[in-house]
């Protein structure tokens, strides 16, 4: 984890894409048939981090229809809003139990002042990876992915994630899916644009999606 605490433009991520273009053989051409990455962004703070606990362990398309189902619950997902629900009435709106545990203990840190999510945006990649993993319910793979999309950090490489595992087997030639430390071992290389070398391996998974080509394997 880098001590960063800029934020990607699109002017910074086209910078990156070409960077690792120059650099990596591989994801130059995973950019040549895709173009580059979109700049996937979503606003900090409390709400996004609700969403990306529930996309934990699930598909993207899940963790929407949890989300809205939250939303419809309780209108405007806000640590207020969801701290005045008892965990047992989260699950009514759909959350499991685990997860809406998860979220009524980040609302009450955030609604009682024990966690400034402000400060985590000022804060450089490793104090604010340090701060989420405090919180119950917050991984690596979760603080990661809050700091990549919501914070915009350029170089984060989240753990672990399955889309990218099978994205780096197509674009790197692989006999088998990648382990999350060969994934790390392969990110190590991508310094300093690793949240960049994400998005682009995205961008393919999701494109060969759409495709039909095989990026499940």
């Amino acid at each position: 984890m880098s001590g960063q605490t800029g934020q990607l433009t699109r002017d910074t991520l086209l910078r990156g894409v070409f960077e690792l273009s120059a650099r990596d053989v591989d994801l130059a051409a995973a950019v040549n048939r895709c173009g580059p990455p979109p700049l996937w962004r979503r606003r900090p703070g409390f709400s996004t981090l609700v969403r990306i606990i529930l996309e934990q362990q699930v598909s993207l398309a899940s963790a929407a229809a949890a989300y809205s189902r939250l939303q419809a619950g309780v209108g405007r997902v806000t640590a207020k809003r969801v701290a005045a629900q008892s965990p047992r009435h989260l699950r009514k709106h759909g959350l499991t139990r685990q997860k809406a545990a998860y979220c009524h203990d980040l609302a009450r840190l955030v609604e009682s002042g024990q966690l400034d999510l402000w400060s985590i945006r000022r804060a450089d990649d490793a104090a604010a990876r340090r701060t989420l993993l405090e919180i119950r319910g917050i991984g690596p793979w979760t603080a990661d992915i809050y700091l990549l999309i919501a914070l915009g950090r350029p170089d984060v490489w989240p753990d672990g994630d399955l889309a990218l595992m099978r994205a780096a087997r197509q674009i790197k030639g692989l006999r088998h899916t990648p382990g999350r430390d060969r994934l790390r071992r392969l990110a190590s290389a991508w310094r300093p644009w690793r949240s960049v070398a994400a998005r682009i391996l995205w961008h393919h998974y999701l494109m060969a999606r759409r495709h039909g080509l095989d990026a499940s394997r």
